[in-house]
């Protein structure tokens, strides 16, 4: 068995689920705060050299959990890990923020989607090593072409475009 403790907590504009941009074409520009508990200030050492960090934190308002999903940006259900529902096994939660500024424990980041005072397990630097040229978006890809009305053009198993 493990713990985990949070190592702080996010303020955001979002004080009910509904108000979290969700579906297709969802724009995540809402700024806010993440705040660590004095103890972990440290731990903030050369941060402000990355322009984006990974925040990992928790869904602390749900419960239970589905392993099938009914996502709002398509109208099949997929398995829950091909999703990003908060109603998950682990109520983990994973966000990509730009990182705008540091005030000492205070980090003023855009793009959150976390409810307000949500809890942080931890933040890490953004870095990626997968040219975008080999990253495939799976069903989400196919849901954005029907969405378009361009689905007669698309491989249904692969997402890929045709002839």
């Amino acid at each position: 068995m493990f713990s985990m403790r949070p190592i702080g907590v996010a303020y955001t504009p979002y004080t009910e689920t509904d108000g979290v941009p969700k579906g297709l074409g969802a724009a995540h520009q809402a700024e806010g705060v993440l705040e660590l508990a004095p103890e972990y200030e440290p731990g903030l050492t050369d941060i402000e050299g990355f322009s984006h960090l990974y925040v990992i934190w928790v869904f602390d308002r749900v419960e239970g959990y589905d392993l099938i999903a009914s996502p709002p940006s398509d109208t099949r259900t997929h398995g829950v890990f091909a999703t990003r529902s908060p109603r998950r096994p682990n109520a983990i939660g994973l966000t990509v923020v730009e990182l705008l500024g540091r005030e000492g424990r205070r980090l003023q980041v855009r793009g959150v989607d976390m409810l307000d005072r949500t809890p942080i397990l931890d933040i890490k630097p953004y870095l990626s090593s997968v040219p975008e040229s080999e990253l495939r978006r799976g069903w989400l890809a196919e849901a954005e072409a029907r969405a378009a009305g361009s689905d007669r053009d698309r491989d249904p198993g692969s997402g890929r475009t045709l002839g």
